[in-house]
């Protein structure tokens, strides 16, 4: 009887190692080059249609796909990547993605992946949001029909992915938005837009948990990293920021739902001549909101104007009336070993007993 339950269990064994091998014979890694259907690197050809039938064909493959975008200036239109994909998907950029200039083009992103897992964007190429085009029409706050301007590229649903040794320049608004994606890293990026470009923030991130930023260069005209409501298991690390807003939490408040972010860590982090350092701001007046366990540890500023801001009566608007928030607004704050070289003022605007740092 023993004889046999060894031979039962030699014969799975085999089973499974013979089944194994014919799986990865079967699939292989594969690449879609865009080339082969009919991707154009002259910066002036909309490739857009070629690159969706790159991933949808990637994305139908029962293996690792490899998208494919070799060396050239590849304009693309607003595209869309989408899942669910029956394997490991990789975005392989070596060359430059060139974002339109016509504004009749625009819509609220240029390029986005959504409900995709096992996603590795990275490569050494480039993203050219071509902002100069649009930044005069960013009128937002004064004009109520104003039409937002694209985010260089979108990460929605993105589960256990990476993004990595890749470039963003003179996006038309935030280069990265992080919306509802849980395990994703991003490192070994570069973010770059002029400091007077409007609400080109470098990573914009909400409803979203277990992210890590680390080793990236961001210089840009708003927040360098923002977390809004939702945010949890925030970690930024060896970050260098500048020109730029700094790394802030929120706004949170405006609307009437409770907002909360949690868990934040920001540490090894450098602020070179940037307008702020940490930041962490709530409207006024605000919703319910909750901001807690946060921690900033390891920070060196150079020359930033205001190294550390908190402020409960945040509004960019030129209308506010600076009133007292009615909410319960907790903080659990940790500051660690901050550096402060040729900084100007701290600044702490909290509602009366709302702070705990």
């Amino acid at each position: 009887m023993a004889i046999l339950n060894i031979s039962w269990s030699l014969a799975t064994l085999l089973f499974s190692c013979i089944a194994l091998v014919v799986t990865s014979h079967t699939f292989p890694p594969k690449f879609f080059n865009v080339v082969r259907y009919g991707a154009i690197g002259d910066g002036t050809t909309d490739n857009s249609q070629a690159f969706v039938k790159a991933w949808k064909d990637a994305c139908a493959y029962k293996g690792r796909s490899r998208v494919w975008i070799p060396n050239g200036r590849f304009l693309l239109s607003s595209v869309s990547f989408e899942g669910s994909c029956n394997g490991s998907m990789a975005f392989l950029l070596k060359g430059s993605l060139v974002a339109p200039t016509d504004p009749s083009s625009f819509t609220d992103t240029w390029i986005a992946f959504r409900y995709v897992s096992a996603l590795a964007v990275k490569g050494g190429g480039s993203l050219d949001g071509q902002g100069h085009s649009a930044w005069h029409l960013n009128d937002c706050q004064s004009n109520p029909h104003c039409k937002p301007l694209p985010v260089t590229l979108r990460f929605d649903f993105v589960r256990n992915s990476r993004v990595q040794n890749i470039e963003s320049v003179n996006s038309k608004s935030s280069h990265f938005n992080v919306f509802a994606c849980e395990n994703l890293t991003i490192s070994h990026v570069k973010l770059s837009a002029p400091a007077d470009s409007p609400n080109t923030d470098g990573i914009h991130i909400g409803s979203s948990r277990s992210v890590t930023i680390t080793n990236s260069l961001i210089g840009t005209g708003d927040d360098c990293v923002s977390m809004v409501s939702g945010s949890q298991d925030i970690k930024v690390n060896d970050v260098v920021c500048g020109p730029g807003h700094g790394i802030s939490i929120g706004s949170l408040g405006r609307g009437h739902e409770r907002e909360y972010v949690e868990d934040i860590t920001v540490a090894n982090c450098t602020f070179i001549a940037s307008e702020n350092g940490v930041r962490i701001k709530t409207w006024s007046p605000s919703s319910y909101s909750k901001a807690s366990n946060l921690v900033f540890e390891n920070i060196i500023m150079k020359n930033s104007k205001n190294p550390v801001v908190i402020d409960q009566y945040y509004c960019p608007s030129p209308h506010c009336y600076m009133q007292v928030t009615k909410i319960q607004f907790l903080f659990l704050i940790k500051f660690k070993l901050i550096i402060y070289l040729y900084i100007g003022k701290i600044k702490l605007g909290c509602a009366n007993r709302r702070c705990d740092i």
